[in-house]
This record gives structure tokens, C-alpha cells and sequence, in this order.
């Protein structure tokens, strides 16, 4: 049986987005959670990009992604009329503008982490029931009670996060903070890969996607996608399975999109080849 390959990785790639797609549903429902410890009056307007920053940067991501399938793939030449291409630029201002936002978000969310203090708790069995939890993980909280206090942290000290009644000790602290700052380096390298990505494209559309450019992008794009592997990595040895499998899925819909740039690239050497031949 002849394989299409075409038809095949078009469904590999498919298959990638739609996993994508309901991240933003796991990430929401984690967030969702841990946003009734975090904010316990209630998720103000303001505080809305701290408590899902990881929702509001997935989504935004989907669509910017399934922006640059259309324009690397599924559009010919001729689609591209004045309102099409207005509308895929404004579409992904509007997506800029969001993964900026979260961007922010998570640094927000960091900065927060930071301003933990020590607490006048020296054990967790002692504090009274139904009044404090404790930071199992980032945005992962649990209720303390007689039942599970020992099994959380046998520590004689522990660290208090602003504004809430949690407790982490020192080491599960290092582990939050490492996360959040990793956070933060993925978002921003991210950013960068588009930026790389968006100028590919352009060059791309006037055929000027060669030489010196086409090095600087190859070499910058080796240097971001290796930090953003490493970061795949280290959830996943944090046992971080969402964010290691969102990482994961993300590489995957990029090198996707990477193949697109390339094969189109191709198309339009074999078209000035032929009208070059005589």
C-alpha cells in the first residue's frame, strides 16, 4: 500500500493542534483550582492574567499558530487578497498583544513567589484544621488537615505566600521558584521564535529568505529551540506531565510550521529554476 505522505503529515499536524487546543482546557481547569486558594475573595479584573496566565498564553497561541498554517500552507497566492491579509495581520496583533499580556503574567506571578516570607509555623499538624494549605507544586495546592500533614513536610520551618494562608517549606519552595522562572524563559524565548518565524515569513513572501538571513535564522532558531527542549526537559523531571506535555506539543507544531517555510521555500526555487531554463 503507497503511502501519501503529504495527507499523512498534514494529519500529524492536525492531530498536534487539536492536542494543543485542549491544553488550553487543562490548563484552565488547573488554574481554575488553584485560583480558589490564591485568590479567595475572588479573581479581580486585574488579577486575571496572574491567576491564568498559562490559559490566556495557550489560547493565544492556538490561534497564532493556526494563523501561520494558513499562511504557510493552506493559502495559495491568490487568496491572499487586500481583506485576507488585513485580517490575518490584525488576528495576530491581537495574539501578540495576548502572549505579551501573559508574558507579563508570568513574571507577575514570579514576582509574587518572591515576596514569600518565613512564618511563625514550626509544624503542620499543629495548625488548626481547615484554615491553611499547603503548596504541593506551581498553582497546585491541597488542604492541611490531621490526616495529611506529615505526608506534606516534616520541616520545622516553612515560608507564607502574601496575602494567602499557605506554607511551602524551603525545599518545595527552591522547586516552585525554579518552575515559575522557567515560566518565564520559555514565554520569552517563545516570543523570540516567532520573531524569527514572523521575519522568515516576510523574506519568505519576497523571496529573499537566502544566503546570510537564511544562516542567522537557522542558527538563531537551533539556539532557541535547544533552550525550549531543555525547559521540555526539566518539567519533565519535575513531573510537571502538562507543562511537559504542552512543551512537547508546542516543538512538534513548530517544526510542523518549519517544514512549511522549507517546502515552500522549495516551490519557489523550482519555480525560478524552470523559468530560468531555457
Amino acid at each position: 500500500m503507497q503511502i501519501d505522505h503529504q495527507r499523512a503529515f498534514r494529519l500529524f499536524k492536525y492531530t498536534v493542534y487539536a492536542l494543543l487546543t485542549l491544553n488550553v482546557y487543562l490548563f484552565f481547569a488547573e488554574e481554575w483550582a488553584a485560583s480558589a486558594y490564591r485568590f479567595a475573595d475572588g479573581v479581580a479584573l486585574k488579577d486575571v492574567i496572574e491567576g491564568f496566565a498559562a490559559s490566556i498564553d495557550t489560547a493565544a497561541w492556538v490561534v497564532l499558530l493556526l494563523m501561520f498554517e494558513l499562511e504557510t500552507d493552506l493559502l495559495a497566492d491568490h487568496h491572499f487578497t487586500r481583506a485576507v491579509t488585513y485580517t490575518l495581520h490584525v488576528t495576530r496583533a491581537v495574539c501578540y498583544a495576548f502572549i505579551v499580556y501573559a508574558f507579563y503574567g508570568y513574571v507577575t506571578k514570579l514576582s509574587f513567589l518572591l515576596g514569600a516570607a518565613p512564618a511563625e509555623v514550626s509544624n503542620l499538624c499543629a495548625l488548626p484544621v481547615g484554615d491553611w494549605v499547603y503548596a504541593i507544586d506551581l498553582d497546585e495546592y491541597s488542604r492541611i488537615d490531621a490526616g495529611n500533614c506529615q505526608s506534606f513536610s516534616t520541616a520545622g520551618s516553612f515560608l507564607q505566600f502574601a496575602g494567602m494562608t499557605a506554607l511551602v517549606d524551603a525545599a518545595g519552595y527552591t522547586d516552585i521558584l525554579r518552575l515559575a522562572w522557567v515560566d518565564v524563559i520559555n514565554s520569552g524565548v517563545w516570543l523570540l521564535v516567532v520573531l524569527v518565524l514572523e521575519i522568515d515569513v516576510r523574506l519568505q513572501e519576497r523571496n529573499r529568505l537566502n544566503g546570510t538571513a537564511l544562516h542567522l535564522s537557522n542558527g538563531s532558531k537551533y539556539i532557541l529551540y535547544s533552550l525550549l527542549l531543555l525547559a521540555a526537559v526539566y518539567w519533565g523531571f519535575k513531573g510537571d506531565f502538562v507543562d511537559f506535555w504542552d512543551a512537547f506539543l508546542w516543538l512538534l507544531a513548530f517544526v510542523a510550521i518549519e517544514m512549511n517555510v522549507f517546502e515552500w521555500r522549495q516551490e519557489t526555487l523550482q519555480q525560478e529554476r524552470a523559468t530560468a531554463s531555457p
